[in-house]
C-alpha cells in the first residue's frame, strides 16, 4: 500500500458509449473506492451488497436512484450522499443532460455484489 492519500476524482472518471465503467480509485483490506461516470440515459443496474454498505457522494449531474426491488426511485443531485446499507437494493439512471459523476465507497472489501433479476 502506497503513501498517497489524496486522489483527483477527475483522473479516474471514464466515459463509455456502452455500460458505465467502474474505475477503482483506491482499494485496501477495508474498502474499495470507485469513481463512476454515467452518461445521460445510461444506468447502473439494481443490485445489492449482501455483506456490506455502498455510500455514494454525487459530484455532478442528476439521477433516478433506485431504492427497492419494485423500481421505486428518488432523485439524486450534486452534494447528496446516498447510503445503501447491507442488502439494500440500489442502482441509478442518469436523468440529466450532463453525465452523472459520483464516488462510491463499498465497505467492507468483501461486501459482495448481487445483481437483481430483470423486472418482468
Amino acid at each position: 500500500m502506497g503513501n498517497q492519500r489524496v486522489f483527483k476524482s477527475s483522473d479516474h472518471m471514464q466515459a463509455s458509449d456502452g455500460e458505465p465503467i467502474r474505475s477503482v480509485v483506491q482499494e485496501s483490506e477495508h474498502a474499495v473506492i470507485v469513481a463512476w461516470h454515467v452518461e445521460p440515459g445510461q444506468t447502473i443496474a439494481p443490485h445489492t451488497h449482501p455483506e456490506g454498505q455502498d455510500t455514494w457522494t454525487i459530484l455532478s449531474g442528476h439521477g433516478a436512484y433506485q431504492v427497492d426491488e419494485h423500481g421505486n426511485t428518488v432523485q439524486v443531485m450534486p452534494g447528496d450522499v446516498v447510503v445503501a446499507k447491507q442488502g439494500q437494493v440500489h442502482g441509478v439512471k442518469c436523468t440529466s443532460l450532463e453525465p452523472l459523476r459520483f464516488i462510491s465507497v463499498v465497505a467492507p472489501i468483501d461486501a459482495g455484489y448481487v445483481l437483481l433479476p430483470p423486472r418482468a
